[in-house]
């Protein structure tokens, strides 16, 4: 248990009661320089968005559709043009193996060793000269026996190597005319001479059909991506459409006085609308509020500014002492005020944070100067933080620990969050050998000018202010029974800094 000995030295000036632990809080509406406001006319900037940049979302939705879409049909048209190029040639490669097929089935050796037809092929192009179909059968050592169509030209066949299996390639050999070439090595009957069958055919027909094809792939995908753009453009203005009428629900609530937005819009929009909703219902309870309180410090100066008017009107002797009394109750009065405004300001930040035990050390110390007979013990945990301000915290300690000093018979004990089960909560306990309050009493005196001892000089803002200030912050504070001093147990709940939950 640590105690703080109280100072032996008497206070140069006498302190008013009400004056506890001016120390250790700030002056009544001074905020920290981090609390300044930003300049009015500073324009807004989003996180990650550079100062003036503006997006749309539908512009946003018609560059992912494009590029969606592109890459889409590029894809699909490309597998899509290799797949029907591939069946064209395969088809043009089958007639061109069923013609060498039949070339084989009717050749034959004659007694000189030289390659002849038994029967006719049947085909007319093979007769007419630069027909564009050719055929062509060679050996070594022999002369080639070409096509009527090839006439004075001869097939290329290259002899260095041996295909057992139709073999299909492309030609140039031609300088005007592009060839499809199939051939393949065949031994005939009565023959060691090991023979090249050669079909050629001209690529124009294969290639027009190619090309054809292509060019409706080209437009069919050209069609299809201008429909499918017009269609995103289409849903985007379409699913965008809650948002406007958002925007429009804004703006009637802004001419037409509505309050909330109540239009029926989709499940996606719900979540926004009721966090606009939300903002709206916070701010006119933050308005509510600035006029209740407004409204509640005019009426607590009326009546101290009615008794100085009518002592100054009646010339009272008693004047000056009554000026005094009046204006310390009228100050009280504008700091409780203050202090409400302070911590919702502060609150609105979310970034408050202050550590406990320095906070109640100094509002010790600054209470120990006011009353030096009494006994004040601090003891707890010395490294728990709390999300509130330091000069708000300052604040709520001062009023409970001035108070129990006041009204307690001599001893104070302070204990900051001796047992730290509540993850959420920092739990304070302030103590007090006094007489207590009864439960009847309890919640009566948490009103602005409730007292119950009116022996003692005082405002009876104090509890109200530590209510007040507690509850903007999320906290609470109650009232019992010490079980080790018999007088009145404080306990505040005050929520725990996020740092501090993390540590």
């Amino acid at each position: 248990m640590d105690s703080v000995t109280a100072s032996t030295t008497p206070p140069t000036h006498p302190a008013h009661p009400d004056d506890v632990a001016s120390e250790a809080r700030p002056a009544a509406g001074s905020l920290p320089a981090g609390d300044a406001a930003p300049a009015a006319d500073a324009p807004p900037v989003t996180m990650g968005e550079k100062p003036g940049q503006r997006r749309s979302l539908a512009a946003r939705m018609m560059v992912i559709a494009g590029i969606w879409i592109s890459v889409l049909l590029l894809g699909g048209g490309f597998a899509l043009d290799r797949a029907l190029t591939r069946q064209v040639q395969s088809n043009f490669d089958d007639q061109l193996e069923y013609v060498l097929t039949a070339l084989i089935a009717s050749a034959e050796v004659d007694d000189w060793g030289d390659v002849r037809f038994y029967r006719s092929l049947g085909d007319q192009r093979f007769l007419e000269v630069n027909s564009g179909v050719y055929w062509q059968i060679s050996g070594p050592d022999k002369e080639p026996y070409p096509s009527r169509s090839l006439w004075d030209r001869t097939l290329e066949v290259d002899g260095s190597h041996v295909d057992d299996e139709p073999h299909f390639y492309d030609s140039e050999q031609f300088a005007d005319e592009p060839l499809r070439v199939v051939e393949r090595n065949i031994i005939l009957p009565d023959s060691d001479t090991q023979w090249t069958f050669t079909v050629a055919s001209a690529r124009e027909e294969l290639d027009f059909q190619i090309t054809r094809i292509r060019s409706i792939l080209f437009w069919s995908f050209a069609v299809l991506g201008l429909g499918l753009l017009m269609m995103a453009a289409l849903q985007s203005y379409y699913g965008l459409s809650p948002l406007r009428r958002v925007r429009a629900a804004i703006q009637s609530m802004r001419s037409e006085g509505a309050n909330r937005i109540e239009e029926p819009l989709p499940l996606e929009v719900e979540p926004l609308v009721e966090e606009i909703n939300a903002l709206l219902a916070h701010s006119e309870k933050q308005a509510e509020e600035a006029r209740t309180h407004a409204g509640n410090l005019a009426h607590a100066l009326k009546t101290p500014l009615t008794v100085l008017t009518n002592a100054a009107t009646a010339h009272d002797p008693k004047l000056s002492d009554l000026v005094c009394r009046e204006t310390k109750t009228m100050q009280r009065h504008v700091e409780h005020h203050l202090a409400r405004a302070r911590a919702v300001g502060r609150r609105a930040t979310g970034h408050a944070r202050a550590d406990v035990w320095p906070s109640a050390e100094s509002v010790v110390r600054a209470v120990t100067r006011i009353y030096e007979n009494t006994r004040f013990d601090l003891d707890g945990n010395r490294e728990a933080a709390v999300a509130i301000e330091r000069q708000d915290l300052d604040e709520i300690l001062g009023n409970l620990i001035e108070n129990a000093a006041k009204y307690g018979g001599g001893s104070v004990f302070v204990t900051v969050d001796a047992d730290p089960i509540d993850f959420d909560n920092c739990t304070i306990w302030v103590e007090d050998d006094g007489k207590g309050i009864p439960d009847a009493e309890r919640i009566r005196i948490f009103d602005r000018g409730a007292r119950l001892d009116t022996g003692k000089p005082g405002t009876g803002l104090g509890l109200a202010i530590v209510r007040d200030v507690a509850e903007i912050y999320g906290g609470t504070v109650e009232l019992d029974e010490s079980e080790d001093l018999g007088g009145l147990m404080v306990r505040l709940k005050l929520p725990r800094s996020g740092m501090a939950k993390e540590g």
